[in-house]
Protein backbone atom coordinates (compact mmCIF):
# COMPACT_ATOMS: atom_id res chain seq x y z
CA UNK A 1 0.00 0.00 0.00
CA UNK A 2 1.07 3.56 -1.29
CA UNK A 3 1.37 6.51 1.35
CA UNK A 4 -1.12 9.55 -0.48
CA UNK A 5 -2.70 12.71 0.68
CA UNK A 6 -5.48 14.52 -1.40
CA UNK A 7 -5.53 17.85 -2.07
CA UNK A 8 -7.58 20.49 -0.70
CA UNK A 9 -9.68 21.23 -3.50
CA UNK A 10 -13.43 20.79 -2.69
CA UNK A 11 -16.41 20.80 -4.61
CA UNK A 12 -20.35 19.93 -3.94
CA UNK A 13 -21.90 17.72 -6.51
CA UNK A 14 -23.00 15.18 -4.81
CA UNK A 15 -26.04 13.33 -2.64
CA UNK A 16 -25.95 13.09 1.20
CA UNK A 17 -27.69 9.69 2.60
CA UNK A 18 -27.52 9.26 6.00
CA UNK A 19 -27.08 6.17 8.07
CA UNK A 20 -27.03 4.81 11.35
CA UNK A 21 -22.81 5.72 11.45
CA UNK A 22 -21.03 8.16 9.14
CA UNK A 23 -23.18 9.97 6.12
CA UNK A 24 -22.92 8.40 2.35
CA UNK A 25 -21.52 10.90 -0.10
CA UNK A 26 -23.14 9.38 -3.33
CA UNK A 27 -22.15 11.09 -6.97
CA UNK A 28 -24.98 9.58 -8.52
CA UNK A 29 -27.25 12.60 -10.07
CA UNK A 30 -28.84 11.05 -12.71
CA UNK A 31 -27.53 7.98 -12.57
CA UNK A 32 -30.26 5.65 -10.69
CA UNK A 33 -29.20 2.57 -8.78
CA UNK A 34 -30.75 -0.21 -6.85
CA UNK A 35 -32.40 0.29 -3.40
CA UNK A 36 -30.36 -3.25 -2.26
CA UNK A 37 -27.24 -1.02 -3.05
CA UNK A 38 -28.29 2.14 -1.22
CA UNK A 39 -28.64 -0.42 1.78
CA UNK A 40 -25.21 -1.80 1.63
CA UNK A 41 -23.67 1.71 1.77
CA UNK A 42 -25.60 2.63 4.68
CA UNK A 43 -24.46 -0.85 6.70
CA UNK A 44 -20.90 -0.12 5.36
CA UNK A 45 -21.29 3.95 7.02
CA UNK A 46 -22.66 2.34 10.09
CA UNK A 47 -19.29 0.74 11.17
CA UNK A 48 -17.62 1.67 13.98
CA UNK A 49 -14.06 2.41 11.74
CA UNK A 50 -15.03 4.25 8.91
CA UNK A 51 -13.21 7.59 8.70
CA UNK A 52 -16.04 10.81 7.92
CA UNK A 53 -17.76 8.80 5.81
CA UNK A 54 -18.39 6.62 2.77
CA UNK A 55 -18.13 7.60 -1.32
CA UNK A 56 -20.40 6.53 -3.62
CA UNK A 57 -19.15 6.76 -7.24
CA UNK A 58 -21.81 7.25 -10.28
CA UNK A 59 -21.29 3.58 -11.37
CA UNK A 60 -22.24 2.01 -7.45
CA UNK A 61 -24.24 -0.96 -8.14
CA UNK A 62 -24.58 -4.38 -5.45
CA UNK A 63 -22.16 -6.17 -4.84
CA UNK A 64 -20.97 -9.04 -2.25
CA UNK A 65 -21.21 -7.77 1.23
CA UNK A 66 -19.94 -3.82 -0.42
CA UNK A 67 -21.45 -2.77 -3.10
CA UNK A 68 -18.92 -2.22 -6.18
CA UNK A 69 -18.10 1.29 -6.89
CA UNK A 70 -17.36 2.84 -3.37
CA UNK A 71 -14.54 4.29 -1.45
CA UNK A 72 -14.43 2.89 2.45
CA UNK A 73 -11.44 5.01 4.22
CA UNK A 74 -10.89 3.27 7.71
CA UNK A 75 -8.91 3.95 10.85
CA UNK A 76 -7.63 0.72 12.26
CA UNK A 77 -9.45 -1.72 10.10
CA UNK A 78 -9.88 -3.47 6.83
CA UNK A 79 -12.91 -5.37 5.21
CA UNK A 80 -11.53 -7.70 3.39
CA UNK A 81 -15.23 -8.48 1.23
CA UNK A 82 -14.57 -4.24 0.17
CA UNK A 83 -11.79 -5.05 -2.01
CA UNK A 84 -13.63 -8.51 -3.04
CA UNK A 85 -11.83 -11.41 -4.57
CA UNK A 86 -10.76 -9.67 -7.99
CA UNK A 87 -7.69 -8.12 -5.76
CA UNK A 88 -5.66 -5.39 -8.10
CA UNK A 89 -8.22 -5.93 -11.07
CA UNK A 90 -7.51 -2.71 -13.23
CA UNK A 91 -6.92 -1.55 -16.51
CA UNK A 92 -4.05 -0.34 -18.51
CA UNK A 93 -3.88 1.88 -21.74
CA UNK A 94 -1.36 2.44 -24.18
CA UNK A 95 -1.26 5.19 -27.01
CA UNK A 96 0.07 4.11 -30.56
CA UNK A 97 2.44 5.85 -32.86
CA UNK A 98 -0.40 4.22 -35.36
CA UNK A 99 -3.27 6.25 -36.57
CA UNK A 100 -6.76 4.79 -38.01
CA UNK A 101 -5.81 4.61 -41.90
CA UNK A 102 -2.88 2.46 -40.83
CA UNK A 103 -5.40 0.02 -39.59
CA UNK A 104 -6.58 -2.91 -42.53
CA UNK A 105 -10.56 -2.70 -43.06
CA UNK A 106 -11.11 -6.16 -42.17
CA UNK A 107 -10.18 -6.22 -38.20
CA UNK A 108 -11.05 -9.96 -37.83
CA UNK A 109 -6.96 -10.97 -38.36
CA UNK A 110 -5.83 -8.36 -35.72
CA UNK A 111 -8.39 -9.89 -32.97
CA UNK A 112 -7.46 -13.48 -34.10
CA UNK A 113 -3.59 -12.89 -33.39
CA UNK A 114 -4.60 -11.52 -30.11
CA UNK A 115 -6.89 -14.18 -28.99
CA UNK A 116 -4.01 -16.52 -30.09
CA UNK A 117 -1.33 -14.96 -28.58
CA UNK A 118 -3.30 -13.76 -24.79
CA UNK A 119 -5.10 -17.03 -23.17
CA UNK A 120 -8.22 -15.78 -22.41
CA UNK A 121 -11.74 -16.70 -20.75
CA UNK A 122 -12.37 -20.44 -21.88
CA UNK A 123 -10.79 -20.99 -24.64
CA UNK A 124 -8.72 -24.19 -24.86
CA UNK A 125 -5.50 -21.73 -25.01
CA UNK A 126 -6.67 -20.60 -21.23
CA UNK A 127 -7.06 -23.84 -20.15
CA UNK A 128 -2.47 -23.27 -19.51
CA UNK A 129 -3.68 -22.06 -16.33
CA UNK A 130 -5.10 -25.80 -15.27
CA UNK A 131 -2.90 -28.34 -16.66
CA UNK A 132 -0.21 -29.43 -14.34
CA UNK A 133 2.67 -29.16 -16.85
CA UNK A 134 6.01 -28.23 -15.56
CA UNK A 135 7.61 -25.09 -15.20
CA UNK A 136 9.71 -25.39 -17.84
CA UNK A 137 6.57 -25.81 -19.93
CA UNK A 138 5.78 -21.86 -19.48
CA UNK A 139 6.28 -18.74 -22.21
CA UNK A 140 9.70 -17.20 -21.15
CA UNK A 141 7.52 -13.55 -21.25
CA UNK A 142 6.08 -15.41 -18.35
CA UNK A 143 9.13 -17.10 -16.42
CA UNK A 144 10.69 -13.56 -16.43
CA UNK A 145 7.85 -12.15 -14.70
CA UNK A 146 7.36 -14.26 -12.21
CA UNK A 147 10.93 -14.81 -11.10
CA UNK A 148 10.07 -11.00 -9.78
CA UNK A 149 6.87 -12.11 -7.72
CA UNK A 150 7.48 -15.89 -6.75
CA UNK A 151 10.15 -14.94 -3.28
CA UNK A 152 7.41 -13.07 -1.70
CA UNK A 153 4.87 -15.70 -2.90
CA UNK A 154 6.25 -18.74 -1.24
CA UNK A 155 7.09 -16.61 1.62
CA UNK A 156 2.72 -16.13 1.84
CA UNK A 157 2.64 -19.89 1.11
CA UNK A 158 4.42 -20.78 4.08
CA UNK A 159 1.81 -18.76 6.59
CA UNK A 160 -0.83 -19.59 3.77
CA UNK A 161 -1.01 -23.52 2.91
CA UNK A 162 -4.29 -23.05 1.00
CA UNK A 163 -2.06 -20.54 -1.28
CA UNK A 164 0.04 -23.18 -2.80
CA UNK A 165 -3.13 -24.83 -4.63
CA UNK A 166 -3.42 -22.34 -7.16
CA UNK A 167 -3.03 -21.97 -11.11
CA UNK A 168 -0.36 -18.39 -9.45
CA UNK A 169 1.94 -18.49 -12.26
CA UNK A 170 0.03 -20.32 -14.79
CA UNK A 171 -2.45 -17.38 -14.89
CA UNK A 172 0.44 -14.75 -15.24
CA UNK A 173 -0.27 -13.21 -18.80
CA UNK A 174 -3.94 -14.32 -19.54
CA UNK A 175 -7.21 -12.78 -19.19
CA UNK A 176 -10.53 -13.41 -17.42
CA UNK A 177 -13.80 -14.07 -18.05
CA UNK A 178 -16.51 -11.67 -17.49
CA UNK A 179 -16.21 -8.02 -18.00
CA UNK A 180 -12.36 -8.64 -18.95
CA UNK A 181 -11.42 -7.81 -21.93
CA UNK A 182 -8.65 -6.34 -24.61
CA UNK A 183 -9.48 -3.61 -26.91
CA UNK A 184 -8.29 -1.79 -30.04
CA UNK A 185 -9.66 1.79 -29.99
CA UNK A 186 -9.52 4.62 -31.71
CA UNK A 187 -9.37 8.60 -30.12
CA UNK A 188 -10.84 11.83 -30.99
CA UNK A 189 -8.47 12.04 -33.75
CA UNK A 190 -7.89 9.20 -35.16
CA UNK A 191 -5.04 7.62 -33.03
CA UNK A 192 -5.24 3.85 -32.20
CA UNK A 193 -4.61 2.93 -28.50
CA UNK A 194 -4.60 -0.59 -27.12
CA UNK A 195 -6.29 -1.49 -23.86
CA UNK A 196 -7.43 -3.56 -21.49
CA UNK A 197 -8.46 -4.77 -18.34
CA UNK A 198 -7.81 -7.85 -15.76
CA UNK A 199 -6.89 -8.59 -12.38
CA UNK A 200 -5.40 -11.65 -10.00
CA UNK A 201 -6.91 -13.89 -11.36
CA UNK A 202 -7.11 -17.13 -9.48
CA UNK A 203 -4.39 -16.43 -7.50
CA UNK A 204 -5.90 -13.54 -6.49
CA UNK A 205 -9.42 -15.03 -5.99
CA UNK A 206 -8.05 -17.71 -3.58
CA UNK A 207 -6.14 -14.61 -1.59
CA UNK A 208 -9.48 -12.66 -1.25
CA UNK A 209 -11.83 -15.97 -0.43
CA UNK A 210 -9.40 -16.85 2.51
CA UNK A 211 -8.80 -13.61 4.24
CA UNK A 212 -12.72 -13.14 4.16
CA UNK A 213 -13.86 -16.46 5.46
CA UNK A 214 -11.08 -15.75 8.31
CA UNK A 215 -12.25 -12.43 9.07
CA UNK A 216 -15.87 -13.88 9.61
CA UNK A 217 -14.27 -16.50 11.72
CA UNK A 218 -12.95 -14.01 13.93
CA UNK A 219 -15.52 -11.97 14.25
CA UNK A 220 -17.47 -15.16 15.49
CA UNK A 221 -14.75 -15.75 17.80
CA UNK A 222 -15.31 -12.41 19.30
CA UNK A 223 -18.71 -12.20 19.27
CA UNK A 224 -19.37 -9.25 17.10
CA UNK A 225 -22.49 -8.73 15.47
CA UNK A 226 -22.69 -6.90 12.04
CA UNK A 227 -25.31 -5.45 9.70
CA UNK A 228 -24.01 -7.88 6.90
CA UNK A 229 -21.84 -10.52 7.87
CA UNK A 230 -19.52 -10.12 4.53
CA UNK A 231 -18.23 -6.89 6.27
CA UNK A 232 -16.11 -8.65 8.87
CA UNK A 233 -13.28 -6.96 9.44
CA UNK A 234 -9.81 -7.58 10.70
CA UNK A 235 -8.43 -5.15 13.52
CA UNK A 236 -5.21 -3.80 12.51
CA UNK A 237 -2.35 -4.51 14.99
CA UNK A 238 -4.10 -8.37 14.74
CA UNK A 239 -1.93 -11.67 12.76
CA UNK A 240 -5.00 -11.69 10.35
CA UNK A 241 -4.35 -8.09 9.40
CA UNK A 242 -1.57 -8.19 8.75
CA UNK A 243 -0.95 -11.18 6.64
CA UNK A 244 -4.02 -9.61 4.65
CA UNK A 245 -2.42 -6.59 3.74
CA UNK A 246 0.70 -8.62 2.97
CA UNK A 247 -1.25 -10.68 0.78
CA UNK A 248 -3.12 -7.80 -1.19
CA UNK A 249 0.17 -6.12 -1.72
CA UNK A 250 1.35 -9.33 -3.38
CA UNK A 251 -2.24 -9.70 -5.51
CA UNK A 252 -1.72 -6.31 -7.02
CA UNK A 253 1.89 -6.33 -7.96
CA UNK A 254 0.59 -9.42 -9.64
CA UNK A 255 -2.63 -7.98 -11.20
CA UNK A 256 -0.07 -5.02 -12.33
CA UNK A 257 2.54 -7.43 -13.59
CA UNK A 258 -0.14 -9.63 -15.66
CA UNK A 259 -1.69 -6.83 -17.63
CA UNK A 260 2.12 -5.74 -18.32
CA UNK A 261 2.49 -8.76 -19.91
CA UNK A 262 -0.53 -9.15 -21.51
CA UNK A 263 0.07 -5.81 -23.29
CA UNK A 264 3.24 -6.96 -24.60
CA UNK A 265 1.83 -10.25 -26.35
CA UNK A 266 -0.88 -7.60 -27.42
CA UNK A 267 1.43 -5.10 -29.01
CA UNK A 268 3.53 -8.18 -30.61
CA UNK A 269 0.46 -9.57 -32.07
CA UNK A 270 -0.67 -6.56 -33.74
CA UNK A 271 2.60 -5.68 -35.19
CA UNK A 272 2.96 -9.80 -36.48
CA UNK A 273 -0.40 -9.44 -37.46
CA UNK A 274 0.22 -6.05 -40.18
CA UNK A 275 3.69 -7.20 -41.04
CA UNK A 276 3.60 -8.45 -44.47
CA UNK A 277 0.18 -6.57 -45.37
CA UNK A 278 -0.46 -3.38 -47.57
CA UNK A 279 0.36 -1.27 -44.80
CA UNK A 280 3.54 -3.34 -43.22
CA UNK A 281 2.68 -0.85 -40.42
CA UNK A 282 5.46 -0.73 -37.54
CA UNK A 283 4.45 2.13 -35.12
CA UNK A 284 5.65 2.62 -31.42
CA UNK A 285 3.62 2.02 -28.31
CA UNK A 286 4.95 3.34 -25.72
CA UNK A 287 4.07 6.97 -26.26
CA UNK A 288 1.53 7.58 -23.39
CA UNK A 289 0.29 4.04 -20.74
CA UNK A 290 -1.56 4.41 -17.63
CA UNK A 291 -2.28 1.13 -15.18
CA UNK A 292 -4.31 1.50 -12.47
CA UNK A 293 -6.16 -0.06 -10.13
CA UNK A 294 -9.58 -0.35 -9.57
CA UNK A 295 -9.92 -2.90 -6.34
CA UNK A 296 -7.35 -2.56 -3.75
CA UNK A 297 -6.20 -0.76 -0.74
CA UNK A 298 -4.21 2.29 0.04
CA UNK A 299 -2.43 4.13 2.88
CA UNK A 300 -3.29 7.07 2.32
CA UNK A 301 -3.66 10.95 4.70
CA UNK A 302 -7.48 12.32 4.17
CA UNK A 303 -8.53 15.25 6.40
CA UNK A 304 -5.70 15.01 9.06
CA UNK A 305 -5.82 11.28 9.40
CA UNK A 306 -3.93 8.17 8.23
CA UNK A 307 -6.35 6.37 6.58
CA UNK A 308 -6.40 3.08 5.09
CA UNK A 309 -8.61 3.75 1.48
CA UNK A 310 -10.57 0.60 0.03
CA UNK A 311 -11.48 1.40 -3.57
CA UNK A 312 -13.87 -1.57 -4.79
CA UNK A 313 -14.88 -0.63 -8.56
CA UNK A 314 -13.04 2.82 -7.92
CA UNK A 315 -10.38 4.78 -9.11
CA UNK A 316 -7.64 7.25 -7.32
CA UNK A 317 -7.94 10.47 -9.40
CA UNK A 318 -5.61 13.05 -6.92
CA UNK A 319 -4.82 16.07 -9.09
CA UNK A 320 -3.17 15.38 -12.11
CA UNK A 321 -3.60 11.50 -12.04
CA UNK A 322 -4.15 9.91 -14.79
CA UNK A 323 -6.78 7.41 -15.23
CA UNK A 324 -9.02 4.95 -17.53
CA UNK A 325 -12.92 4.98 -17.31
CA UNK A 326 -14.20 1.84 -19.36
CA UNK A 327 -17.35 1.45 -20.77
CA UNK A 328 -19.17 -0.91 -22.11
CA UNK A 329 -17.99 -2.95 -25.37
CA UNK A 330 -20.22 -0.84 -27.37
CA UNK A 331 -19.36 2.10 -25.98
CA UNK A 332 -17.02 5.28 -25.18
CA UNK A 333 -13.86 5.09 -22.93
CA UNK A 334 -12.16 7.57 -21.64
CA UNK A 335 -8.42 8.70 -20.30
CA UNK A 336 -9.43 11.07 -17.73
CA UNK A 337 -6.63 13.12 -15.31
CA UNK A 338 -7.93 13.33 -11.62
CA UNK A 339 -8.93 16.69 -10.13
CA UNK A 340 -7.96 15.83 -6.47
CA UNK A 341 -12.00 16.24 -4.94
CA UNK A 342 -11.32 15.99 -1.38
CA UNK A 343 -14.77 14.58 -0.33
CA UNK A 344 -14.14 12.11 -2.80
CA UNK A 345 -11.12 10.62 -1.63
CA UNK A 346 -9.41 11.83 -4.47
CA UNK A 347 -11.94 8.93 -6.66
CA UNK A 348 -13.76 8.42 -9.40
CA UNK A 349 -15.66 5.46 -10.74
CA UNK A 350 -14.19 2.44 -12.49
CA UNK A 351 -16.49 1.96 -15.75
CA UNK A 352 -20.30 2.31 -16.22
CA UNK A 353 -21.48 -0.06 -13.98
CA UNK A 354 -23.93 -2.70 -14.39
CA UNK A 355 -27.78 -1.70 -14.74
CA UNK A 356 -28.56 -6.00 -15.32
CA UNK A 357 -27.29 -8.93 -13.78
CA UNK A 358 -25.41 -11.48 -15.66
CA UNK A 359 -28.72 -13.48 -15.75
CA UNK A 360 -31.73 -10.87 -15.96
CA UNK A 361 -29.41 -9.89 -19.34
CA UNK A 362 -29.18 -13.37 -20.94
CA UNK A 363 -32.81 -13.34 -20.44
CA UNK A 364 -34.15 -9.57 -21.79
CA UNK A 365 -31.15 -9.02 -24.18
CA UNK A 366 -31.95 -10.60 -27.43
CA UNK A 367 -29.05 -11.38 -30.32
CA UNK A 368 -30.29 -9.00 -32.70
CA UNK A 369 -30.09 -6.04 -29.76
CA UNK A 370 -26.53 -7.05 -29.05
CA UNK A 371 -25.70 -6.88 -32.74
CA UNK A 372 -27.24 -3.76 -33.26
CA UNK A 373 -25.45 -2.55 -30.01
CA UNK A 374 -22.09 -3.66 -31.01
CA UNK A 375 -22.29 -2.98 -34.44
CA UNK A 376 -19.23 -1.55 -35.93
CA UNK A 377 -16.99 -3.54 -33.40
CA UNK A 378 -14.70 -6.71 -34.24
CA UNK A 379 -16.07 -8.89 -31.55
CA UNK A 380 -18.25 -11.70 -30.57
CA UNK A 381 -21.31 -12.19 -31.87
CA UNK A 382 -22.50 -14.96 -29.90
CA UNK A 383 -25.37 -15.45 -26.89
CA UNK A 384 -22.29 -16.22 -24.30
CA UNK A 385 -21.24 -12.68 -24.22
CA UNK A 386 -25.20 -11.29 -23.99
CA UNK A 387 -24.45 -10.56 -20.35
CA UNK A 388 -21.57 -7.98 -21.11
CA UNK A 389 -23.82 -6.83 -23.72
CA UNK A 390 -24.44 -2.52 -23.41
CA UNK A 391 -27.71 -2.40 -22.29
CA UNK A 392 -26.31 -4.51 -19.35
CA UNK A 393 -24.26 -1.02 -18.38
CA UNK A 394 -25.67 1.85 -17.06
CA UNK A 395 -25.01 5.04 -19.69
CA UNK A 396 -21.79 5.66 -19.76
CA UNK A 397 -22.16 9.16 -20.87
CA UNK A 398 -24.53 9.89 -17.71
CA UNK A 399 -21.56 8.37 -15.60
CA UNK A 400 -19.66 10.70 -16.57
CA UNK A 401 -21.54 13.65 -16.29
CA UNK A 402 -21.97 12.76 -13.24
CA UNK A 403 -18.58 12.72 -12.13
CA UNK A 404 -17.41 15.91 -13.76
CA UNK A 405 -16.16 17.42 -10.60
CA UNK A 406 -13.92 14.58 -10.01
CA UNK A 407 -12.05 13.97 -13.52
CA UNK A 408 -11.66 15.44 -16.82
CA UNK A 409 -11.71 13.94 -20.04
CA UNK A 410 -8.29 13.23 -21.62
CA UNK A 411 -9.13 11.40 -24.42
CA UNK A 412 -12.37 9.73 -25.67
CA UNK A 413 -11.78 6.47 -27.12
CA UNK A 414 -14.39 4.15 -29.25
CA UNK A 415 -13.10 0.45 -30.08
CA UNK A 416 -13.33 -1.09 -32.88
CA UNK A 417 -11.60 -4.56 -31.81
CA UNK A 418 -12.82 -6.18 -28.84
CA UNK A 419 -11.64 -9.72 -27.09
CA UNK A 420 -13.45 -10.75 -24.38
CA UNK A 421 -12.64 -14.06 -21.91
Amino acid sequence: MSNHSQTNTSFNNYEVMESNGVPVKSWTKGVPFEDQARQQLKNIASLPFIHKWVAAMPDVHLGKGATIGSVVPTLGAVIPAAVGVDIGCGMMAVKTSMNASQLPDNLLTIRSAIEAAVPHGRSAHARRGRDKGSWNSLPTDVVNAWSHLSTDFDRLCDKHAVLKKTNNANHLGTLGTGNHFIEICLDEVGQVWFMLHSGSRGVGNRIGTHFIEQAKKDMQQWHINLPDKDLAYLPEGSQHFNDYVEAVEWAQNFARTNREVMMQRVIGAVKSSLTGSLNNCQFEANVEAVNCHHNYISREHHFGKDVIVTRKGAVRAREGEMGIIPGSMGARSFIVRGLGNADSFCSCSHGAGRVMSRTKAKQLVSMEEHLQATEGVECRKDKDVIDETPSAYKDIDKVMQAQNDLVEVVHTLKQVVCVKG
